[in-house]
């Protein structure tokens, strides 16, 4: 087969050769230090922003199974991770890590919405407007 029909067929995002990739996050670490960074809700997923010391833009994805199913677990996250593809490259933040935390509203919302909310989420992060800390109960011993 030709290497222009493989080419034409492929799902990935043509890349230019101005904007450098953007990583994968996997490793629990990684996850562990988002956490303590940037907090941004929306209806549909949370959004964490860390500085990572100069690694670039990374992404990470996360569903928990209180969400759903192994089916709907994995249909957020494949979605999740094409928005962060495509919005990572022009409206990440340099050298920080993303994290995108599926909640329960995220399946069912239009992707357009989630493309919506997910720019209006990095504009928050880039200008530094996080959601407050959220406060948990006493710690159990």
């Amino acid at each position: 087969m030709p290497a222009a029909r493989v080419a034409a067929r492929s799902s990935a995002p043509e890349l230019s050769d101005s904007s450098p990739p953007v990583a994968v996050i996997k490793r629990r670490a990684d996850f562990v230090a988002a956490n303590r960074g940037l907090r941004v809700a929306r209806p549909g997923f949370v959004l964490l922003a860390h500085p990572n010391g100069g690694l670039g833009k990374r992404y990470g994805v996360t569903v928990t199974k209180k969400i759903g199913n192994a089916v709907v677990r994995n249909r957020m996250k494949r979605r999740f991770r094409e928005l962060l593809r495509a919005a990572l490259r022009k409206a990440g933040l340099p050298d920080h890590d993303h994290v995108l935390i599926g909640r329960e509203g995220g399946i069912e919302r239009e992707f357009a919405k989630l493309r919506e909310e997910l720019d209006v989420a990095l504009a928050r992060a880039a200008a530094g407007k996080g959601d407050p800390p959220r406060h948990r109960g006493p710690r159990r011993k």
